[in-house]
């Protein structure tokens, strides 16, 4: 079902008045341009030239030793020019068996000096058109996979619902305290190696239902990295700990957290829409969510987790939610399902007015510690008013773009000149960088993504191999 049939910020703001409460936008040109422009200090030694900021967009375009390949140099070369002072370098695993696919980028000491000419690379495109880097910050997400790492899943504990999305068996052992403790310190080698590579700011990345997540939900786990919120932020606080204790200010440490995962969905057995598989309640799992309505967010955990994380040293906080395998709807709403899924089980406004919510809430019960907001690709060229008016009424401090940022990685130079965005090079949520992402029958084990209806003469080919695969592994 298409939802995307406005003409005007005028009629958007109409079914956004009927169907939120949050999504508002800025109309005014010069509000917007000075919104988007305002600086943003990051702790004590950086200070973002503009608000806005690429969220780590993952290309799936490694080579098979998790090295920088063609089309990774070029997607950061494209967002080096782009103008947003908040670059997010996309997953990296820290080990070899954390990877998500067999071309996720894996740093390690065979290849830290390939990272670090690109890493100076960036840098010179970056200062050659805008004149200065000191403005520029671009933490290196560093993750390991956990449940979907490729090819053996490694799960924190067993939640009976995503073990049934994932098909992971319920006798499977869960990561012992053991390894885990083990894997603090491969985090913290990570670290050195990034900051060998000249990267001065981390990320820990705990959404999307990767490792570090999962542990967040891991209520009934036993051991000391589960059960209690104390337990299920242990790792966190050590890597945190010890990143600090080596690196001290030299090293900026950023979060991309999951705010609320809710339950998996599926689509109905009749008609295509998502429905939430069956559930018991009070939900035993799930992280950020009411154990009496896991559908619905509560933040009290979340608030507590985030005051600890300041507390240890984070100082920028990038807002995610949901699940991209297992509810796609409620982290990215979208226009059109990536192939095979379910259609939105509600009005994109509504996915829309949650994020905003949920990351309205946060900034404002955190206002010094500067927050990065998510799920605005959906509202197009209206992206930039909604970006505006909640930096205005101080609900977020970044406006972050994700899936736009492929189609369109020089959207910022647009927002501070025009005040507005191009319509024919926008994003039109259409998911077939998701498609890309999902399609494994490549000779690398891995089709690259990218956006195939804007960046066609790279993307268009690849899209076109990658449909003819699933077309003969899914015959008719």
């Amino acid at each position: 079902m298409k939802h995307f049939t406005y003409k005007s910020l005028e009629q958007l703001q109409q079914d956004a008045d009927r169907l939120t409460e949050y999504v508002r936008f800025e109309a005014d040109v010069d509000r917007v341009k000075a919104a988007l422009g305002r600086t943003v200090p990051i702790g004590k030694f950086v200070t973002l030239g503009n608000s806005m900021a690429i969220h780590p967009m993952e290309g799936c375009d490694s080579d098979l030793d998790g090295n920088p390949d063609e089309l990774t140099i070029r997607r950061y070369e494209r967002f080096a020019a782009g103008g947003a002072k908040l670059i997010w370098f996309e997953a990296t695993a820290v080990q070899k068996d954390g990877r998500a696919n067999a071309r996720q980028l894996w740093l390690h000491d065979g290849n830290v000096d390939r990272y670090a000419r690109l890493h100076e690379k960036l840098l010179g495109i970056h200062r050659d058109k805008f004149g200065t880097t000191d403005d520029l910050l671009m933490p290196m997400q560093l993750t390991h996979s956990g449940r979907y790492s490729y090819p053996n899943r490694i799960i924190a504990y067993h939640n009976p619902l995503i073990d049934d999305k994932t098909a992971t068996a319920p006798d499977q052992p869960v990561i012992s305290d053991g390894e885990l403790e083990r894997l603090e310190d491969q985090f913290l080698a990570a670290a050195r190696l990034a900051h060998r590579a000249g990267f001065r700011a981390i990320d820990l990345k705990v959404t999307h239902g990767y490792l570090l997540s999962e542990l967040m939900g891991a209520k009934l786990r036993e051991g000391r990295y589960g059960g209690s919120l104390e337990n299920r932020t242990r790792f966190i606080r050590n890597v945190i700990g010890k990143v600090k204790a080596e690196f001290g200010d030299r090293m900026l440490i950023a979060m991309r957290l999951g705010c609320f995962d809710s339950v998996p969905y599926r689509k109905r057995s009749e008609g295509a829409e998502g429905e939430p598989l069956p559930y018991t309640t009070p939900y035993p799992h799930g992280w950020g969510v009411d154990p009496n309505d896991p559908l619905q967010e509560d933040l009290t955990e979340v608030k507590q987790a985030i005051g600890w994380f300041r507390d240890w040293g984070v100082q920028l906080l990038n807002v995610s939610i949901g699940c991209p395998y297992y509810n796609p709807h409620v982290g990215r709403p979208f226009e059109k399902p990536d192939e095979g899924n379910y259609e939105q089980p509600e009005h994109p406004l509504a996915g829309v007015d949650r994020h905003f919510r949920i990351s309205g809430e946060l900034q404002k019960a955190f206002p010094g510690l500067p927050m990065v907001g998510t799920g605005y690709s959906w509202l197009q060229i209206y992206a930039l008013n909604a970006a505006a008016r909640n930096i205005e009424s101080g609900r977020i401090r970044i406006f972050g773009i994700g899936r736009n940022a492929l189609s369109y990685p020089d959207f910022a130079v647009d927002a501070l000149e025009k005040g507005a965005l191009d319509e024919v090079r926008v994003c039109k949520t259409l998911t077939y960088c998701t498609f890309l992402m999902r399609q494994k029958n490549h000779p690398l084990g891995q089709f690259p993504s990218g956006c195939p209806p804007f960046d066609k003469l790279v993307y268009g080919p690849i899209m076109k191999q990658a449909r003819e695969a699933f077309r003969q592994q899914h015959p008719k």
